[in-house]
């Protein structure tokens, strides 16, 4: 391995369970973040429950390096939120691996080290380039001997149009159109949507959870009436696994939503598909569907349609990608949403995950593209993989070393986090993916 630091790319539960890997194996670890602080954008939903336990959202290497300064796992079997998961597990790690981590530097390039994507002549035996910006504005490059994006995707979440890009209208609507699972605790957030007209886009948990939200607040502030727009012909998986679900709170959240809707407190159009948005003239928005429907006098959407990759920054590195889910080419086929729940998916490392560029590495959520099948489990052992391979223990990195829980359709969010309220959470978005750093996105739980 040489001697230059390995740079990962966002200090997310994926990006610092990473570090942690590297450091475990004698191997420096440069940790880019863009925002201020570790763990930015799970703290964008730290009003979310997980429905993963505490066991299965902290890494083993990242648990035994904090361990070593007495600090304490907490009850494996109890549910955190992601402002649990931050300020208990994610900022302890960070100030654990100190100047490892450094902040408001985002990374704006990667490339090998005088070489552009083009040229061939002696590229495997130059280093990498992380071309950065700090907040002041500061730029620099900083050599490294691999590269490993744990950036995630939580800030390049898919629009409303159904065709994968924004509907006719809906950038002009951005003031009434929220791409987050709203924190309806707060008075300004709650008065924002009491009493109003309320339409919820997307069928993974991130939906689930929304509409749950509204559910309870619909309840407390009558004239609350919530629409849930599908972009699928009929309901199918989209309550998820049940009883069956080996993740009992994830289960658990899809059987309350079905409840709300079988009672009647939910209304839902099934096969929408968003084409346009109209404004009205009392500044209330129609949507317009595919097939000449309209659901009119909206105040408010939430549009909850997953997320997708930010790759122009990598536009100077050899990357293998699935033409379809964006997702490194071996890995596309064992992640295929319209295939496999989080618990059907085969767990992977770095073998599935690399590229004709020797040492760089798409690993958290961002590994998997626009695929919504993403567990934070699933990122620890990428990176515990990964690690080993670059330690040069090859035995290792090609071993599994993880049994991911069965049945459900993992693509989002669980449910918020209510006082007393332990009986659902959240998959982040995490990705929800989701995920994780350099305020790209959080791992999902």
């Amino acid at each position: 391995m040489s001697e230059l630091p390995v740079v990962v790319i966002g200090a997310g539960p994926v990006g610092l369970a990473a570090a942690a890997e590297l450091v475990e194996r004698g191997i420096e670890p440069l940790v880019l973040e863009r925002a201020t602080a570790a763990g930015a954008s799970v703290s964008q939903w730290g009003h979310v429950r997980l429905f993963s336990r505490w066991g299965e959202v902290t890494a083993p290497a990242a648990s035994r390096l904090l361990r070593r300064t007495g600090w304490q796992h907490p009850d494996e079997d109890s549910y955190p939120t992601g402002a649990d998961w931050v300020e208990r597990y994610l900022r302890p790690l960070a100030a654990e691996l100190g100047s490892r981590v450094r902040l408001g530097v985002d990374v704006v390039g990667v490339a090998r080290k005088g070489r552009d994507r083009v040229s061939d002549t002696d590229r495997a035996h130059r280093p990498l380039v992380a071309y950065v910006r700090t907040g002041s504005g500061t730029e620099a490059r900083i050599d490294a001997g691999a590269v490993i994006d744990a950036s995630g995707t939580w800030t390049t979440p898919n629009p409303l149009g159904a065709d994968g890009l924004p509907a006719v209208g809906e950038l002009a609507a951005a003031d009434r159109i929220t791409y987050r699972i709203p924190d309806l605790s707060g008075e300004a957030v709650s008065r924002r949507y009491a009493g109003k007209r309320i339409a919820v886009a997307g069928s993974g948990h991130s939906a689930l959870t929304a509409l749950l939200g509204f559910d309870n607040l619909a309840a407390e502030h009558p004239g609350t009436t919530v629409t849930w727009l599908l972009r699928r012909d009929e309901f199918g998986n989209t309550f998820g696994g049940g009883d069956a679900d080996e993740l009992p709170a994830r289960g658990a959240l899809g059987k309350r939503a079905e409840a709300a809707v079988t009672g009647g407190r939910i209304s839902v159009m099934t096969g929408f598909r968003a084409e346009r948005v109209l404004r009205e003239r009392d500044g209330r928005l129609t949507l317009a569907s595919t097939d000449g429907r309209e659901l009119s006098e909206v105040d408010e959407v939430i549009t909850l349609t997953g997320f997708r990759t930010e790759l122009s920054w990598l536009s100077e590195v050899r990357l293998e990608l699935d033409p379809t889910l964006q997702a490194p080419v071996a890995l596309a086929p064992l992640i295929d949403p319209n295939v496999h729940s989080c618990g059907t998916v085969y767990p992977h490392g770095v073998r599935e995950l690399t590229h004709p560029e020797p040492g760089v590495y798409l690993a958290g959520m961002k590994s998997y593209g626009r695929a919504p099948t993403f567990l934070a489990l699933t990122g620890y052992e990428q990176v515990r993989s990964i690690a080993a391979a670059l330690a040069g223990d090859t035995a290792s990195a090609e071993r599994v070393e993880l049994t991911l829980p069965e049945t459900g359709v993992c693509s989002g969010a669980g449910a918020l986090a209510l006082d007393g309220d332990t009986s659902a959470g959240r998959e982040a978005p995490v990705a929800t993916e989701a995920q994780a750093g350099n305020t790209r996105q959080p791992s999902c739980a």
